[in-house]
């Protein structure tokens, strides 16, 4: 009895001391454990995302990869190789398992060693969230703590969502969802049984098991998990031959671009970060969507590349890039010309090669991935010498007055055929806008954001040219000037004292039409008339004017100069404030963010732009408004006259015809375009900036070193044959790549015409003279006016109407 007294003794003491212990541990470790709310709002460091408008993805920020997944949507076969491998008796036990405790125990006991056994889901996923992976007894005994906590808290099927969300799977994959895209490519539903078990395989140790850096390990490491998946019953026999049968098929995936489109993605990276701080920014897993519209805005990628090329086409081939071996010389074989190959970097659309061979009208190219093409004659004639900005040498007649073998070259494939290439000088940026809202519908700041990650688009302040002019005829519109009034068009010399010189700004081309209407003199880009209506408005007044269309004012220079569009302005200031004349006189905000959901597309914030608004709605809440900055009849004039920079005006029949320094834009064969160029002096800035009531999009084309000109060649140059030589000019420089945007951004898209608004009244008026006109004939035409601005006159009638007889600009203005 005494025995048997002492023993219980020893019992009951050795259970105190077990319950001291444990209570003591658990004090020990109570600062570790998380709370309920820590538990609940486990937020999992996940990439932010960016997208189009349309869904899209452009770009991923975040050092770790993850792709959240609800545990409903993962694929049982899969679930079943991590619980077969990693605890198989989750749903059964109570966070820890005494059983595998039990086994670790007397392992370390007998080995002496630290061995990590015995860890179930849960003690793994305390481990990950909330502890060092440092191999400590007190470690294990905080795991074994905050395991029971999180079973306390949380159900079994929120643990192993969690767990699988979180374990890291090696190659920056954090959680099932981003390791299947980063080995796979796929979707989790898209993965075989013997993919499943290669990722239910990793957690063990994600770098000696990786199967891109150690397949034969990897696929050991797989066969192991069928089989464990076998011996619980998950697959059959033949599931379990097949699978193990299974070659490896992992590879490094990146992200799934969609469309590439890092200036407009860079702009949401840099907001994000300075709104959120960089961790969050990073690791929060934001979706953010933007404006843009996926197929505009690879039309406007496009458009500019093309744009650029077609500059550098028209000023000629400045030569090889490397010259591997003379003619006298033994050519290299194609394993020397890989080689050396290897360490040069390719700018796409751009691809690397060595002329090989040469026939009459071809070259054979061997490009940097060893693929041998042949460039044909259509993509090799346009190779004049380059010799300066402003001269190239005599169209080329055979490949050898090129090429050479033993060049290193660029070449690019358009219109499935190989071209002779090379790396634009000039940049380019290109912006286009919803005018009604401000929405940005496509955005690209340059050729390349490998070349350059300077976005030209938002950061580039450029002088404007003749961009200018319409905010010049919009504040004359309201100082009393008409689209009819007759304002001369000639030279002016103007002393000035300070300098000690004559001023004296001029047309380009240096023609002068005598009294001019106002609509035809901004069609046709006259400088003289653009300084004389400032001088009548007042320069004060015309700078206070332009201001009103979101512009800064230290931007806006008070001097005359500003008649010729000396102002400094982005191409997304230029877009926002030309908006006005598309949308009726509001001044938008422009915006690039849509909206933002967390990981599980939750909505977190969606864009609310100042819209444009009737009278009405102005009325009823004017908070959602965009602020009115001029009068919706000036604006339908101001832009109605910019019809007739695309359209011209007149009779080509009786010779009274004349033409608008935009054309080019009637290729779009759309009666709804208005538009204006823009050229600055010497050909530095060239511009274009054309809309119609749904779509505004404004092109600029320069060298990002503001005192270089972009010279004078051959406008399109065709089979090298020269059609017309002089200044590049916004109707030659950056028109057409605005109409080769505008072509897809306008496609199926029914007529948007700027329609009159009322207040407004439609008179004929006599062509020479402004004024009313009882004529029915090539001498007169309609024309728009506010009400009581109306000629009241009539001009005299003598039977006839001298026409005026004009030379047809070729280029731009020069200012």
């Amino acid at each position: 009895m005494n025995l048997l007294k002492r023993l219980l003794q020893l019992i009951l003491l050795c259970t105190t001391l077990g319950l001291l212990t444990l209570f003591g541990l658990y004090y020990y470790v109570k600062s570790d454990i998380p709370s309920v709310k820590v538990l609940k709002d486990v937020q999992l460091q996940t990439p932010m995302q960016v997208f189009t408008r349309d869904g899209k993805l452009i770009n991923q920020f975040g050092e770790k990869r993850r792709i959240p997944v609800k545990i409903n949507d993962i694929p049982e076969p899969l679930l079943q190789a991590f619980l077969a491998t990693e605890d198989n008796r989750f749903y059964d036990h109570f966070g820890i398992d005494p059983i595998g405790i039990v086994r670790s125990f007397i392992v370390l006991v007998s080995t002496g060693e630290k061995k990590q056994g015995a860890s179930t889901i849960t003690m793994q996923l305390a481990r990950n969230f909330f502890l060092t992976r440092e191999k400590a007894y007190i470690r294990k005994v905080k795991e074994i703590f905050i395991a029971l906590h999180i079973e306390r808290l949380l159900s079994k099927d929120e643990i192993l969502e969690l767990y699988l969300n979180k374990i890291e799977l090696g190659h920056r994959a954090f959680g099932i969802g981003a390791a299947a895209q980063v080995y796979y490519g796929k979707e989790l539903h898209e993965l075989t049984l013997a993919q499943m078990a290669m990722l239910a395989g990793l957690p063990k140790a994600p770098s000696a098991l990786n199967p891109i850096r150690n397949p034969q390990r990897a696929k050991l490491r797989r066969n192991v998990v069928l089989g464990r998946m076998l011996t619980e019953g998950y697959i059959s026999q033949t599931q379990y031959n097949e699978a193990t049968q299974a070659p490896i098929t992992a590879k490094r995936h990146g992200a799934e671009i969609e469309l590439y489109a890092p200036y407009i993605s860079e702009m949401v990276r840099a907001y994000m970060v300075k709104t959120y701080g960089e961790d969050q920014a990073y690791n929060s897993g934001f979706k953010v969507y933007t404006t843009v519209e996926s197929n505009i805005q690879a039309a406007a990628q496009q458009a500019l590349i093309d744009n650029l090329h077609a500059y550098d086409m028209r000023h000629g081939f400045r030569g090889p890039e490397a010259q591997y071996w003379q003619a006298e010389e033994a050519p290299w074989s194609a394993t020397q010309i890989l080689e050396r190959l290897k360490p040069v970097r390719e700018i796409d659309p751009l691809r690397a090669g060595v002329v090989t061979a040469l026939e009459e009208q071809s070259a054979t190219v061997l490009l940097k991935d060893g693929a041998s093409i042949t460039v044909p004659w259509a993509g090799l004639n346009w190779a004049r010498a380059y010799i300066t900005e402003r001269r190239q040498g005599l169209p080329p007649k055979q490949a050898s007055d090129i090429l050479a073998p033993g060049m290193q070259i660029w070449v690019r494939e358009k219109d499935q055929s190989w071209m002779l290439s090379q790396l634009p000088q000039p940049a380019s940026a290109l912006v286009s806008l919803d005018p009604q809202s401000g929405r940005i519908k496509a955005l690209v700041g340059g050729y390349s954001f490998q070349q350059s990650q300077y976005n030209r688009a938002v950061q580039a302040k450029r002088q404007v040219g003749s961009n200018i002019k319409p905010f010049i005829y919009s504040g004359a519109l309201e100082s009393g000037y008409t689209l009819s009034t007759i304002i001369n068009d000639a030279p002016i010399n103007h002393w000035d004292k300070s300098m000690g010189v004559a001023w004296r700004p001029k047309n380009s081309p240096d023609v002068y039409s005598g009294p001019i209407r106002i609509r035809r003199a901004l069609a046709q880009s006259k400088n003289v008339v653009s300084v004389r209506l400032l001088r009548g408005m007042g320069l004060s007044a015309a700078a206070d004017h332009i201001l009103k269309f979101g512009f800064n004012n230290e931007d806006i220079v008070r001097s005359e100069s500003l008649a010729l569009g000396s102002a400094s302005l982005t191409p997304l200031e230029m877009a926002r404030g030309m908006s006005a004349f598309a949308n009726g006189g509001h001044l938008v905000e422009t915006y690039f963010i849509e909206k933002l959901t967390d990981s599980y597309g939750n909505l977190l914030g969606a864009a609310q732009p100042l819209t444009v608004c009737t009278e009405e709605e102005w009325e009823v809440d004017q908070y959602t408004c965009a602020p009115r900055i001029i009068s919706e009849q000036n604006a339908f004039l101001i832009a109605d006259a910019m019809k007739s920079v695309v359209w011209g005006g007149g009779s080509w029949k009786h010779k009274t015809g004349w033409s608008g320094t935009g054309w080019r834009a009637q290729a779009l064969k759309r009666k709804d375009l208005a538009g204006k160029t823009g050229t600055t002096n010497n050909s530095v800035d060239t511009w274009f900036t054309g809309f119609n009531r749904n779509v505004l999009t404004t092109v600029w084309v320069g060298f990002d070193d503001p005192g270089k000109s972009l010279g004078r060649a051959a406008y399109n140059a065709n089979l090298g044959k020269q059609q017309v030589v002089g200044a590049e000019a916004g109707a030659t420089s950056a028109l057409p790549g605005w109409v080769q945007f505008m072509q897809a951004a306008l496609k199926d898209e029914p007529l948007a015409p700027i329609e009159p608004p009322p207040g407004l009244v439609s008179v004929r008026i006599d062509l020479k003279t402004g004024l009313l006109s009882e004529r029915n004939d090539h001498t007169s035409r309609f024309e728009y006016f506010e009400r009581g601005t109306a000629p009241t006159k009539y001009v005299l009638d003598t039977g006839s109407s001298t026409p005026f007889e004009e030379q047809l600009p070729d280029t731009e203005e020069l200012f």
